[in-house]
């Protein structure tokens, strides 16, 4: 479909990027069903028009939201990786950033974990797209693990990975939480090195 000159503009008048960030938050915060369009225009300062065009519609840029989220935790898990000490003290270290993050006053779990359980009953796109992102995430610390552990372990310790971030991110709203936490993570994955963080 060719778009017309009026079009064009109306799509260069903002940065796509931006907008994505503030609806991030909106969504993550609210999660999908409670986020009104009108509280998507709201936050992202955008005319109704203005968001059908760029995104199509409110699932097309809460989708859009996802995919950025995503695509941004698996880059700090590169990140993190690249810079510590090792595999397993880069794994102790990412766990240890969201014990940290749950004891902010605004904290609100993981935009991933938190949309997967709401649409969980009703099933559905936006539902499979948080699971297969989850699922990539896995995909990305299992291949880590794979190298400081081998093929032999890495599939099942990754599945014990996931399994203990979900955990945190939902034990994480209980107040004062962390450092039990701390003690179910090392009681739970016993194989990595927590020594690394004293």
């Amino acid at each position: 479909m060719i778009e017309s000159r009026g079009q064009q503009m109306a799509r260069a008048q903002f940065d796509r990027e931006e907008i994505i960030d503030k609806s991030i938050g909106l969504f993550w915060e609210n999660g999908y069903s409670a986020s009104s369009m009108q509280k998507v225009v709201k936050t992202t300062g955008l005319k109704p028009g203005s968001i059908y065009l760029a995104f199509g519609n409110k699932e097309g840029l809460f989708r859009e939201a996802l995919e950025s989220y995503a695509r941004k935790t698996i880059e700090a898990i590169h990140h993190l990786m690249a810079t510590a000490p090792s595999i397993s003290a880069g794994i102790c270290m990412f766990l240890e950033q969201k014990v940290v993050e749950s004891t902010q006053k605004t904290y609100c779990s993981c935009f991933l974990v938190k949309t997967r359980l709401e649409l969980a009953a009703e099933g559905g796109e936006l539902h499979e797209l948080a699971s297969s992102k989850l699922d990539k995430i896995e995909e990305v610390l299992e291949g880590y693990i794979d190298k400081e552990y081998g093929s032999e372990v890495s599939k099942q310790r990754a599945i014990s990975l996931m399994m203990h971030i979900f955990g945190v991110r939902v034990y994480g709203y209980q107040q004062g939480s962390a450092d039990r936490m701390r003690l179910g993570l090392k009681e739970g994955l016993p194989w990595l090195p927590w020594e690394t963080l004293n």
